[in-house]
């Protein structure tokens, strides 16, 4: 029997050690944090449960396919709530919240443009084609040869996919509404880069957040990673946390074991969850490395953020599960994220309030706030600037809940540049991974496969398919399926 090491335990990590095991290989999986989940780890603090990371539960499909591959389904494990309404948006001079309900979005789109209804209607329409020949293409489409992109249904839904039409310009052949673009434009900005750089193929983002519904696992988004980590366990996947990696050893082009900050670990095969190019840059020699510091340094990063988690001793009114303040001017903070590359003047931002929902994560009559400003990656980070912002948002949320908030704060924590830097050695503290721009899309994203080294692989949001939670998911089993097919 074979041994694979697999280093991180995020989605992509647990994916992929999964698949492995159940296959029949004997696989131990090192995270360097104290607790499984990467960026979607859970902390607790006075009564309060806070995921740290991920809160947007979109194509739900994926998440269905694996525990399926399993012999288990999602309800063994959670309880998977659909929201309503699914999100909210603040602007400037409105406030919109998206039903649950598909013909209550329809009348609200009637409500802000003639033939509101029908347009989104044809919208979704050409927007579910591609999520479904998406999804197909995620699947089996792992990046190795350029043939993957010329399969007979991608050719015959060429024209389909408009992968050089920009997902701006496809959205305003359907709208002209300034809420109704920004509200469909929404999906891509908080999670890759700006609509007008964005193909319009990721209008299928907008089909699974509107049209499938925002759903919630009761317990917190870390109730995915949970059940994963049994999955593995149950297939007898050995995990070991607080285990660092310090050095990957190569001999003959091939791994032969891992070295850790207290022991070293014997391997026949190894997948690289961690971030791509902190393992190439800092755990290989130069010349074992699929890319220079260079590459990394051209590449286009998704945005990092500035998040704060507080525990609030009274109950706010006004907030939704999800609520999106988009009540400063939109594309001056796109611009700042993704071209000027500095801190916004006036920034949106997100807030999650899962106590809405789910009296689990918060005392009783209290609230868990989760509040997200999307910045470029790269940018100085500081106490003095992480409460500059601090103030700069708490200000706007209280205007808008009528409510001193700042004075009910029993507990608060800032996460943000330097924090993703040094808990999960992020490429310039980046949040989500690689930006979903056309260069950076299917074959034209980092390899899987290690070009120089005989036995080792790569997954995870620096790779194919690309950021989020349902491709990384994705991402582990392809790179399984890469390991099995050479056996």
């Amino acid at each position: 029997m074979k041994n694979i090491t697999v280093i991180g335990s995020g989605f992509s990590g647990l994916s992929a050690a999964a698949f492995l095991a159940k296959d029949g290989y004997s696989v131990t999986l090192l995270e360097k944090n104290s607790t499984v989940g990467g960026r979607a780890r859970l902390f607790k603090e006075k009564g309060y449960s806070f995921d740290m990371g991920p809160s947007w539960y979109w194509m739900p499909e994926i998440f269905e396919n694996f525990f399926n591959q399993f012999d288990c389904k999602i309800e063994d494990y959670y309880d998977l709530k659909k929201l309503d309404p699914g999100f909210k948006i603040v602007f400037k001079d409105e406030e919109i919240n998206l039903s649950s309900n598909w013909k209550d979005i329809c009348k609200l789109f009637d409500q802000y443009e003639k033939d509101g209804a029908t347009k989104l209607n044809n919208f979704m329409k050409d927007a579910e084609q591609k999520y479904n020949i998406g999804l197909d293409f995620l699947y089996s489409s792992p990046g190795i040869s350029i043939t993957e992109l010329f399969t007979t249904k991608i050719l015959k839904n060429l024209n389909k996919l408009e992968i050089l039409t920009s997902y701006r310009n496809h959205i305003k052949k359907y709208f002209t509404n300034p809420y109704l673009v920004n509200i469909l434009e929404f999906p891509v900005l908080f999670l890759g880069t700006s609509a007008k750089n964005t193909p319009a193929l990721y209008s299928l983002m907008a089909y699974s957040g509107i049209k499938q519904g925002t759903y919630y696992p009761i317990g917190g988004f870390n109730k995915v990673i949970k059940s994963m980590e049994k999955i593995c366990l149950d297939l007898g996947v050995k995990i070991q946390t607080n285990q660092e990696v310090k050095k990957i050893n190569v001999r003959d082009s091939k791994v032969f074991s891992i070295s850790t900050k207290n022991q070293e670990i014997k391997t026949d095969i190894l997948v690289a969850s961690a971030d791509y190019a902190h393992v190439e840059g800092n755990l290989l020699e130069k010349k074992y490395r699929n890319y220079s510091k260079e590459y990394w340094n051209k590449k286009s990063f998704s945005p990092s953020s500035l998040l704060f988690y507080l525990g609030v001793s009274k109950k706010i009114k006004n907030l939704d599960h999800h609520t999106l303040f988009f009540d400063e001017d939109i594309e001056k903070h796109s611009n700042d994220i993704y071209e000027n590359l500095i801190w916004p003047e006036k920034p949106l931002f997100y807030t999650c309030c899962p106590s809405k929902t789910d009296p689990t994560v918060a005392p009783k009559d209290k609230e868990n706030l989760f509040i997200l400003i999307p910045i470029a990656a790269g940018l100085e980070d500081s106490e003095t600037i992480r409460e500059k912002y601090f103030k700069i948002v708490m200000d706007r949320l209280e205007k808008f809940c009528n409510l001193d908030i700042r004075k009910y704060i029993e507990y608060k924590r800032s996460y943000c540049i330097n924090d993703f830097k040094e808990d999960y050695y992020a490429y310039k503290g980046n949040a989500y991974g690689l930006a979903n721009t056309l260069m950076q899309t299917a074959n034209l994203k980092p390899k899987i496969k290690s070009k120089k080294i005989k036995n080792m692989y790569y997954t995870g949001q620096l790779t194919v398919p690309g950021p989020g939670v349902p491709p990384s998911i994705i991402s582990g089993q392809l790179v399984a399926e890469q390991i099995i097919k050479t056996r």
